[in-house]
């Protein structure tokens, strides 16, 4: 489906499309992607850009003059998503929220700091909750209702886009209703346990008041105190999240599933194997059970401790690549070149990220004297290219999820342009649907070429190569490219990233290779093809 980018990229009065906390200005015209349909099917190495849905829906509730629900999204926001080439909308943090979480949250003078820096003046009423203690699996009404989540999913499906909802399968807030129903669905302690470390448990609400249920927790922090944990020895319970996932999966194409290593039965067992009692290990892990009762649902994995290859052959699609994240932001190069080298299978299953609603912001993690080879790097590797609301505008100030707005902050003109120029490049097919390999560089004149790290992208019709500089020293090289070239031709060298073109001899660059030398954190993205 192809949309006209002057309706798109402008308001009737004028001013950008808001897809961020600020107006944006990368809602640019694009080659409509290759055989869009209805279906939710995504095409290899797709790119996801997931949105804050209750603050996104203050935000756009300002710009409107009125309160709106996902019902009320203007058409124009889903064409601009699709139009900078994204196959996939998370949207996080749908479901109902808990008013104990709430309270827990708005009565904790840590997060006081945060709420201040995002929000100056904030009031009571701007905590909402987190939106990952689910107190039930339907939206909440300040989101919209199942109708207006099928009527997005359906706006998505005709742009070619794919919906991703949260799963969230460790935990569930304490007014969950199961805590009361179902206390056996949840690790339980004694009396003695609540005595000797009140702050692990939450007192159940039961008719007896002699339930103590363990908050949730990540083994190596403190319990999160909005949560409660649920049991994965627990039969009934399994069988129950599995139900949720399916009823979820009527309304959306994939998931994103929270903290999913935590359900892997030896890390289950290890955190929580003194309170479970003489319970049987299940025979079959968590996740093999659910991928085969919605096979048709993709699933994303938040995943870390070396636990991706696992999630993978239990049924995800992709898993977070938390370690590239941070090979990269420490300049661990020889460390991303081991990464790289593991192949294309290795690779086409990891998420890339420069940021997420985890993780700080990009634009205060890496600067803009590193966005080039950052940027480009995360954004032309193989894999779920992810993006974040508010990144590609350059945002500095984190949203804390447990807010419904924040404060408004301007776009930095460095980043949207460069992300405007990175989505463009890499909505070409080739980069989709070529074969990607590591490229080799040679030293030439110095030991620099350490830090160089380069790629391609073949198809029968286009050719890219990429070159990143992840030092903060100049570095060059030669790129070895031997009988990917012809020595009796010559070629040009189009660097899309830097507007520049360069010819160079065929025999040069088949017998010794291109020369490249890139400043501190600089990158190129040649398009090569004969002169």
């Amino acid at each position: 489906m192809v949309h006209d980018p002057a309706r798109i990229t402008r308001r009737d009065d004028g001013s950008l499309l808001t897809c961020g906390t600020a107006p944006i200005s990368l809602c640019f015209a694009m080659p409509p992607k290759a055989a869009r349909s209805r279906s939710p099917r995504l095409r290899p190495h797709p790119h996801l850009y997931e949105i804050n849905t209750w603050v996104w829906l203050e935000q756009l509730s300002k710009r409107l003059g009125k309160k709106i629900t996902l019902a009320e999204v203007p058409d124009a926001e889903w064409d601009a998503l699709a139009q900078m080439g994204f196959d996939i909308v998370w949207l996080m943090g749908v479901w109902k929220r808990s008013p104990e979480s709430r309270r827990v949250m708005l009565t904790d003078p840590g997060n006081f700091a945060a709420y201040s820096l995002a929000l100056p003046h904030w009031k009571p009423g701007d905590i909402v909750g987190s939106p990952y203690a689910v107190m039930d699996y339907s939206p909440d009404p300040r989101i919209g209702t199942w109708d207006a989540l099928d009527g997005v999913r359906e706006k998505l499906r005709t742009r070619g886009m794919a919906l991703f909802l949260d799963f969230v399968g460790n935990h569930m807030s304490p007014d969950h209703l199961w805590t009361r129903n179902h206390p056996e669905f949840f690790v339980l302690g004694s009396l003695d346990d609540y005595i000797q470390n009140p702050t692990a448990f939450s007192p159940g609400d039961t008719d007896d008041g002699g339930c103590f249920i363990a908050l949730g927790r990540d083994p190596y922090f403190p319990p999160w105190k909005d949560v409660v944990q649920l049991n994965y020895f627990q039969p009934a319970m399994r069988a129950a999240m599995i139900d949720v996932l399916r009823e979820i999966a009527r309304h959306c194409d994939g998931v994103r599933c929270d903290m999913a290593m935590l359900q892997l039965t030896d890390i289950f067992e290890n955190v929580w194997g003194q309170l479970l009692g003489n319970a049987p290990r299940p025979l079959q892990e968590f996740w093999a059970e659910a991928h085969a009762a919605v096979p048709e649902l993709i699933l994303l994995a938040e995943c870390y401790w070396g636990t991706e290859p696992r999630l993978l052959d239990l049924g995800f699609s992709y898993v977070y690549d938390k370690e590239l994240y941070d090979e990269v932001r420490d300049t661990r190069i020889g460390d991303v070149r081991g990464r790289l080298g593991a192949g294309l299978e290795f690779n086409s299953q990891r998420a890339r990220f420069l940021e997420n609603h985890d993780e700080p912001r990009r634009a205060s993690t890496f600067g803009n004297e590193r966005l080039n080879a950052v940027g480009t790097l995360m954004g032309t590797l193989p894999g779920l290219r992810f993006y974040h609301q508010g990144e590609l505008e350059g945002l500095k100030n984190r949203t804390p999820i447990f807010l419904r707005m924040v404060a408004d902050e301007p776009p930095d003109p460095v980043s949207t342009a460069f992300f405007q120029k990175i989505l463009r490049i890499t909505n070409d097919d080739v980069l989709h649907d070529g074969k990607w390999s590591v490229l080799e560089i040679a030293p030439e004149g110095d030991s620099s070429s350490w830090n160089l790290i380069a790629y391609e992208w073949k198809s029968a019709k286009a050719w890219k190569v990429i070159v990143v500089n992840l030092a903060g020293n100049p570095s060059q090289g030669r790129l070895r490219l031997g009988d990917r070239v012809l020595a009796k031709r010559e070629y040009i060298f189009n660097d899309e990233l830097n507007e520049a073109r360069y010819r160079r001899a065929g025999e040069e660059l088949h017998d010794v290779g291109l020369f490249v030398r890139l400043e501190a954190y600089q990158a190129h993205v040649f398009t090569v093809a004969p002169a």
